[in-house]
């Protein structure tokens, strides 16, 4: 078991780098290229997880795949990584809103949630222990209207406030124990 480094670009590479990848550095430091992607392209989703671990993935459709981090193709700092279309079976317009690590620990699942948000405003909170087998075709998460779409996936214990804003700088706050509705 060692902790690693999930990235997925924009056009949809992933790959996982060893932890100790990236150190601190002090005043004055230059930083280090932290993946090379073409000209085009930059770092869409970032994420520590455990080569134990599985890998959540959610699409804007509404549909989550599981994959196991010690199954991503390891990188290095400035590596491409591979695909994602070439591990996980999603359409050609599906894109990748989401990836959360999920421990295989039943204390990291047992009072946890998955809290979901589309672009229309709908609202879903779904236990996490329903997510822990997964097809290899996937899982429809949550069922979305005809011109609705999946924006935001993350994990929760239901105890926490959850903030939500829109591209105006209209927001609400409610806690995540709430029931599921629609804003």
């Amino acid at each position: 078991q060692e902790g690693v480094i999930v990235a997925l670009t924009k056009s949809g590479y992933i790959k996982r780098m060893a932890a100790g990848t990236f150190k601190s550095q002090r005043r004055g430091g230059k930083g280090v290229t932290g993946m090379s992607v073409k000209e085009t392209d930059n770092i869409r989703l970032l994420t520590n997880a455990n080569t134990h671990d599985a890998l959540l993935v959610f699409t804007n459709k509404g549909k989550v795949f599981s994959l196991k981090v010690w199954e991503l193709p390891e990188g290095s700092r400035t590596s491409k990584g591979q695909a994602i279309i070439n591990l996980i079976n999603i359409d050609p317009d599906e894109k990748i809103q989401s990836i959360l690590p999920l421990s295989r620990k039943e204390s990291d699942i047992k009072d946890s949630y998955l809290f979901f948000t589309t672009r229309q405003g709908t609202v879903k909170r779904t236990l996490l222990s329903e997510y822990q087998n997964i097809k290899s075709n996937g899982l429809i998460a949550i069922n979305l209207s005809k011109n609705d779409s999946l924006v935001w996936v993350n994990q929760t214990t239901g105890n926490h406030h959850i903030l939500l804003v829109t591209r105006d700088g209209k927001s609400i706050r409610f806690r995540s124990e709430e029931h599921t509705s629609e804003l």
